[in-house]
């Protein structure tokens, strides 16, 4: 691995598209051809390399911004993955400011999406020199030349001057590790990346720096690990450095701290590896900077020149966290204190840059920009041992002019003809504005609606339900408008459990002539959780605990094998959905259970719950 010491030599590229268009598939495929690793590594017969945390791997998307690395030739190839859910948009806009170039992936059959399209703008907004990939070529569906005209009117509408509108174009099959510079005649014949390799070198510029000016960086992301302690990841603006060297940390808040380097890191392929020294131009990770955070900036000691503090994008979605007080409490979880769980979500904004946590009493207000990017950390969370409880996810509003703000959104659903009155009606309830409608060869109608960001809560799993799954849908934050009447109540009442104890199969048999049960026979519960969905619109107290009085007498009807409906399990994301305002929802390594935030039935009378 050569640790090349010419500016010229190196391309910083980040690779984006919108969720599920192929990013890592084909990172992983230029990781491969790259020969990073050696045939006999586990890593060549691998998928998804990059996406190493165990949410990742399980749900199929990119959370966090990866750095890779590649050497073709005598040239070393910075890769930046980034994710495609506008959730994790801290994610992208934190990282883009590393590259001078990237590679926009679009779907042959699905064409730009609403995150290429938030993506896209963000990076021409940094002066990025774009390469397009019409990727997934060989699909039944594909439509690659309305695809290159829609990418056309897309990059007309968002390019900040002239040049970005000259962009190569390249196909690909990237799940094969094939791509040409033309649409191929035969798609299954041999071929390989060097198209893209080519192009990377050839279009993509090397980075602007300037050599001989004091060291400067900003520090973009961090990573840790037990032997090194805290890596600060970014990349260098001017000037070089070195192990041992002094160097300046530049806080948010104007303060100046010494610090010294230890150790100079370098990405390649999964692993990092130590080189002597880092210059202008080069993503590196620095060691022995323990006070570093992201968006802060490492500079020479003599000269602690601050950059320009990164811009992120402020949360639309908040919820309430704090430690868990149902009778269950300390009971599953090794973590349950207010003291824990703030020293958790402080180690957390540390990293996660689109999160922001304030104190609420014993708990937290915890902001951020989607739910599944709450519904993200509040598993991490659960998956480490911590024991809480978290309600119902509201809207972030702001005042503008004495008018209160509400973030809208643009929502572009892809549907079977045959479901779409069932979405329009679904629509109508949440007061969405239909924008446009159009049906597409395949009997697939396209419908793009706006609506405020309040109503897209619990709406794809119901959308998912109604259509049996046969629904696509997107949505991106567009902008703010005043604050709407409030929406009605759409989910009908529930069915409480009316003391604590054990489930039996007698009770659960009358509670499911009442409606849908969420708990089975034998499990624990608690007066005041909520053990099911009642078919009417009020609230129902019932007593699911009850064993069936014993008598000497026997028939042949009376003692027949009770015939439960298994009960329905909720995800986390769909709980998080289903709580209404004076819900809670406990969250422990092992269970996850809906209850009254009022868990005594005479408190909540009076209260009018």
């Amino acid at each position: 691995m050569n640790n090349t010491q010419d500016p010229a030599k190196i391309r910083n590229i980040a690779i984006i598209a919108h969720v599920d268009h192929g990013k890592t598939t084909l990172v992983d495929g230029l990781l491969k051809q790259s020969k990073t690793f050696r045939d006999n590594q586990a890593e060549m017969s691998q998928t998804l390399i990059m996406d190493s945390g165990d949410q990742e791997r399980e749900r199929g998307i990119t959370i966090t911004a990866k750095v890779t690395a590649v050497q073709h030739d005598e040239y070393r190839i910075n890769i930046i993955d980034t994710p495609g859910h506008a959730d994790f948009s801290g994610e992208v806009e934190r990282t883009l400011n590393m590259a001078d170039g990237c590679l926009l992936i679009v779907d042959a059959q699905e064409g730009p999406m609403p995150q290429t399209k938030f993506v896209l703008t963000k990076a021409l907004a940094n002066g990025l020199k774009p390469i397009v990939i019409i990727n997934k070529i060989d699909k039944d569906g594909r439509r690659i030349a309305e695809v290159e005209d829609e990418l056309a009117d897309l990059f007309l509408e968002l390019a900040v001057h002239e040049d970005q509108l000259h962009y190569p174009v390249y196909y690909a099959i990237g799940r094969e590790g094939k791509a040409w510079a033309a649409v191929p005649a035969d798609p299954t014949a041999d071929a390989n990346l060097d198209v893209i390799f080519d192009a990377i070198i050839n279009q993509i510029p090397a980075p602007k720096v300037e050599q001989d000016k004091p060291f400067q960086m900003l520090v973009t992301a961090l990573a840790w690990d037990s032997f090194k302690g805290k890596y600060a990841i970014g990349r260098i603006t001017r000037g070089s450095i070195k192990p041992g060297e002094q160097v300046a940390l530049c806080k948010a808040d104007g303060s100046i701290i010494k610090a010294k380097v230890e150790l100079v890191f370098m990405s390649h392929g999964v692993s990092r590896f130590e080189v002597p020294g880092g210059i202008a131009g080069d993503i590196v990770q620095l060691t022995g900077i323990a006070e570093a955070r992201i968006g802060e900036t490492i500079a020479d000691a003599a000269n602690p020149e601050a950059l320009p503090v990164m811009e992120v994008e402020a949360p639309t979605l908040r919820i309430y966290l704090g430690p868990n007080t149902s009778p269950f409490k300390g009971q599953e979880g090794e973590f349950n204190t207010s003291r824990q769980i703030g020293d958790r979500l402080a180690k957390e904004l540390e990293t996660n840059v689109g999160l922001r946590v304030e104190d609420n009493g014993i708990g937290f207000t915890v902001a951020g920009r989607g739910e599944l990017h709450l519904s993200v950390l509040i598993e991490t969370m659960r998956r480490e041992g911590y024991e809480f409880e978290v309600g119902r996810p509201q809207v972030v509003t702001h005042e503008e002019h004495g008018q209160i703000m509400e973030p809208i959104e643009e929502l572009i659903i892809e549907v079977p003809a045959e479901h779409v009155g069932t979405v329009q009606m679904e629509l109508g309830k949440r007061r969405a504005t239909l924008k446009e409608q159009f049906a597409s060869p395949k009997g697939v109608t396209k419908l793009v609606y706006e609506l405020p960001t309040r109503a897209l809560l619990g709406l794809r799993n119901i959308l998912m339900t109604n259509t049996k799954g046969t629904l696509v849908m997107n949505s991106l934050m567009t902008g703010y408008q005043p604050l709407g009447a409030p929406l009605q109540q759409l989910r009908n009442g529930v069915l409480i459990s009316f003391e604590t104890g054990t489930t039996t199969a007698y009770s659960l048999q009358n509670a499911e002539a009442r409606g849908t049960t969420f708990v089975g026979p034998a499990e624990k519960v608690y007066a005041g959780q909520i053990i099911g969905l009642n078919t009417r619109q009020e609230d129902m107290e019932i007593n699911i605990c009850k064993a069936k009085h014993l008598t000497n007498m026997r028939s042949s009807s009376s003692d027949g094998v009770v015939q439960l409906t298994p009960p329905v399990i909720f995800s986390l994301e769909e709980c998080l959905d289903f709580i209404e305002n004076d819900e809670l929802l406990e969250v422990t390594p092992q269970n996850l259970r809906l209850r009254k935030r009022e868990l005594d039935p005479n408190k909540r009378k009076r209260l009018g719950k």
